[in-house]
């Protein structure tokens, strides 16, 4: 898809610190640097693995600082950039069953407000995504009674698309948006109301 496209592929796992910043460096001088890598080990707090737990943190939020941190840098040197955070309406809302979810994308929304202003006078923005419900693989797995109760709670009544998402990427990343820094914008359907 990357060579259809004109682009180039990098395959690497974002939780390590080392391969997020040979994915940076292979990528060259970043003007954008999305982050949307993301995992799920839902269950209840009381019965949550360790492991779930690490794995959650470690790939959704410390995968974020490790390759902000790694493209932070040059950013600031050529003095513009924008980078997009993906979170979610559970790290502003929370969720049962999803207590390391939920942390790892409230981090995610506290870490970039805090790049946000830490990077603003470098000429550098970034901005936070919430999706709600998008229909992904994440989601497709939900049984149907509770994807009926989201549905429910969902005032447009349907499930977004991944290209829903990618809109509100694409403007948070233009010119238009160039005087948006530290902000979350839900794309969620109106579930986050």
């Amino acid at each position: 898809m990357a060579r259809e496209a004109g682009a180039r592929a990098v395959e690497a796992d974002v939780a390590d610190p080392e391969q997020a910043k040979a994915l940076v460096d292979a990528a060259g001088d970043l003007d954008i640097l999305v982050n949307n890598a993301g995992v799920t080990r839902d269950g209840l707090i009381a019965r949550m693995s360790d492991e779930d737990w690490r794995i959650v943190i470690e790939t959704n939020l410390n995968g974020v600082f490790h390759t902000c941190r790694a493209a932070a840098r040059g950013m600031m040197k050529r003095r513009a950039g924008s980078i997009v955070n993906i979170s979610s309406i559970v790290g502003v809302h929370g969720n049962p069953g999803q207590t390391n979810y939920s942390a790892s994308k409230a981090g995610i929304i506290g870490f970039t407000k805090a790049l946000a202003r830490e990077l603003g006078n470098r000429g550098v923005r970034a901005n936070v995504i919430a999706p709600g419900y998008i229909d992904t693989r994440l989601t497709q797995v939900i049984a149907g009674e509770m994807r009926e109760l989201m549905l429910a709670n969902t005032p447009l009544g349907r499930f977004g698309k991944p290209e829903d998402v990618a809109g509100a990427v694409r403007f948070l990343c233009s010119e238009e948006a160039s005087f948006i820094t530290g902000e979350v914008m839900l794309v969620d359907g109106g579930l986050g109301m």
